[in-house]
């Protein structure tokens, strides 16, 4: 190929998602940002009601139009109750293992517009005062919020404006290291988002016109399911961009794109499938083909929202999903040329 992926702006980008809170149903911060990236970028952006974000680039075919999808919402939480000790009992948004955020910063966002900091502890946070700590079963119930705040009962809590529906975000702890790594929560699926900007820059930097129309859909409930559930209705075909997923029997590596052929929704397109591997093997990119067990993606609630469309997916391979993720910048990268390769 002849660009190259301006790899300082795909970073400052990804830092930028990275450190804005947005769990799933509060993304209208994030998405304001996004806006502002992406009309910094020359392109037009429009929102829809449900927050979603859509980005038009018109190609050389108008008559024939792919959708490229990923989602900037994250895992994160909710109030559920506050407790008589001045603690918050939380109820989790997307799917986790509680063990995963335990010890974990968090801020806890008001309807009034107030944060507080916290950390999320299991209710028997000492060893050097429960004999059961240790053994204690780690779910929704044995968890709760140690406000950083001088609280000590409901009422206390409730005079700082925290109440039940208020959100709770987790600190992403992004680090992008100088070898290329990159760990951080909340890679499921800010890479995927960083590598739409990625790609968008090549488009404009190089001054490219895709073969077709490319719509681009930033979704904001994902991690609860119907992030894709409606898009709009002349998108032809649909390719997620969301993590590769790896361990056990997977192939994909966290430098690699990683090119999904079934996940717990079902098979993707055989011909977007096919065409996605033969483009990799045409231009050098590295790549691995894999079958997800426990995923869903955009292109899943797509189709399940009766969308007629024929769908794909793909991602950088990240290692640890749901959890303290990683990656390499050149999976980002890998992923970028496919998608360019793609859409030419």
């Amino acid at each position: 190929m002849e660009f190259k992926t301006n790899k300082n702006y795909l970073k400052d980008i990804l830092k930028m998602l990275l450190t804005t809170p947005s769990p799933s149903g509060y993304c209208h911060k994030i998405m304001d940002k996004v806006e502002k990236e992406v009309k910094d970028l020359g392109y037009g952006f429009e929102k829809i009601r449900k927050g979603c974000g859509i980005i038009s680039i018109s190609g050389e075919n108008p008559d024939y139009t792919i959708g490229l999808s990923a989602h900037v919402d994250t895992l994160g939480a909710m109030v559920r109750s506050i407790k008589s000790s001045g603690t918050i009992r939380y109820t989790p948004i997307g799917g986790y293992m509680m063990s995963t955020v335990e010890g974990e910063y968090c801020k806890i966002h008001t309807r009034d517009g107030k944060v507080y900091d916290g950390t999320v502890l299991t209710t028997k946070p000492s060893v050097h005062v429960y004999s059961d700590a240790k053994d204690q079963k780690r779910e929704e119930e044995n968890m709760e919020i140690r406000i950083d705040e001088l609280v000590e009962s409901k009422e206390d809590v409730e005079a700082l404006g925290i109440s039940t529906g208020d959100y709770i975000s987790f600190d992403s702890r992004a680090i992008i290291m100088e070898n290329g790594l990159i760990k951080s929560r909340h890679l499921d699926d800010k890479a995927g988002v960083a590598v739409l900007f990625g790609l968008m820059e090549i488009l404009k930097s190089n001054k490219i016109t895709p073969k077709n129309n490319i719509k681009i859909f930033i979704s904001t409930y994902e991690e609860v399911g119907h992030g894709a559930s409606f898009i709009p209705n002349d998108i032809d075909e649909l390719i997620a961009i969301d993590m590769g997923a790896m361990g056990d029997d997977l192939n994909c590596k966290e430098t690699q794109v990683s090119i999904c052929a079934k996940d717990s929704s079902g098979p993707y397109d055989y011909n977007i499938v096919s065409k996605l591997i033969e483009l990799a093997k045409k231009n050098n990119i590295d790549y691995a083909v894999d079958i997800y067990p426990h995923y869903g993606s955009d292109v899943s609630a797509a189709l399940s929202g009766g969308n007629n469309i024929a769908g794909g997916l793909i991602g950088p391979g990240v290692h640890a999903s749901h959890s303290i993720e990683r990656t390499h910048i050149n999976a980002l990268i890998n992923t970028i040329e496919l998608l360019a390769a793609y859409i030419m």
